[in-house]
């Protein structure tokens, strides 16, 4: 799994746990719909910290909140 995957995978598993659809993520993080549905969309390649930051203020959870997960510990090294 790589760190995008992960990161879809993380909000998901955040999104069931508060029972939030992705619209209901957005206007709580304070962003489009348009860009949290976009994290899914499988031509971006890369997710920055700031829209995971904001998603995270939505969720009101802490950003090491989020990271703190074997979802994100089983992670290999992606050196390409």
């Amino acid at each position: 799994m790589c760190v995008k995957e992960a990161v879809i995978k993380r909000i998901n598993e955040l999104c069931a746990e508060k029972g939030l659809a992705v619209n209901k993520l957005a206007n709580l993080s304070g962003i489009t719909p348009s860009t949290v549905y976009s994290v899914f969309d499988s031509d971006r390649k890369d997710v920055g910290i700031v829209l995971i930051k904001k998603i995270c203020d939505g969720l009101e959870i802490p950003l090491n909140y989020f990271f703190n997960t074997e979802i994100f510990n089983a992670l290999d090294q992606e050196l390409i």
